[in-house]
């Protein structure tokens, strides 16, 4: 019936709804948000850190010039305008210079990177489509193992560098490249019958399997060095029999 069947789907409206709010209290993306702000927090905290040092550093050079030759008081004043001048500028740079860019930067150790693309996923993913944005909670859901195995390995190791290139250039490109495409566009089907929305949680889906491969690998590393090292104890101080 037409009247039961508008029933069911302003149900299922509601439904959908009501686990997007849990999911944005309690589920993936609020694991995102706090860690996001524990980095606006460190963030601050190094910002504030940089610009007292540098109030500090004037204020001891104008005592010392002080000492050997009197400033008086429009000296005073211009140390003062000074040190104030610049620890503003080094604070607000810290703070809304590239740290808060919408890129990932490539020349980063593996867990800052890991951090930085993390907060890149944070703050792109509202801008993306609603299917796109349980992909993304997947991939971020895997960047603490990530985070964990990818600071011990050297950059320039083969299966780190898979990781680093997707982090920093193949999926942030993917999503520029969508955000260029205007949103009269992005339902269009292609030659294949696939919408830009499509490709993207295609993308999307595909970037965190990549990702999740990486991950193993590096695991899969570790049991086999604690495997070896346990042996080879075993063999070499374990009882016979």
């Amino acid at each position: 019936m037409p009247g039961t069947d508008q029933k069911v789907e302003r149900a299922m409206a509601r439904f959908e709804r009501v686990m997007t709010v849990i999911d944005e209290k309690q589920g993936p993306l609020a694991s995102a948000a706090r860690r996001e702000r524990q980095r606006t927090l460190q963030r601050y905290g190094r910002a504030l850190s940089r610009a007292a040092l540098v109030v500090l550093a004037v204020s001891l050079v104008t005592i010392v010039i002080g000492l050997i030759k009197p400033i008086g008081m429009i000296g005073f004043l211009a140390a003062v305008t000074l040190a104030v001048g610049i620890a503003a500028l080094i604070f607000f740079h810290d703070l809304f210079g590239e740290g808060q860019a919408l890129t990932v930067p490539k020349d980063v150790g593996n867990a800052e990177m890991v951090q930085r693309f993390d907060s890149f996923l944070y703050k792109t993913r509202r801008a993306l489509p609603a299917p796109a944005q349980p992909v993304v909670d997947g991939i971020t859901s895997q960047l603490g193992t990530l985070k964990a195995t990818l600071e011990r390995i050297d950059p320039l190791d083969p299966d780190a560098q898979d990781a680093r290139r997707l982090m920093s250039v193949h999926l942030p490109g993917l999503v520029a490249r969508y955000a260029n495409v205007p949103p009269a566009f992005r339902s269009e089907p292609d030659a294949e019958g696939l919408t830009v929305d499509q490709r993207l949680v295609e993308g999307l889906g595909a970037a965190r399997s990549a990702l999740g491969e990486v991950t193993e690998r590096l695991a899969k590393r570790d049991v086999d060095a604690f495997q070896t090292q346990g042996r080879f104890i075993q063999s070499k101080y374990g009882e016979p029999g």
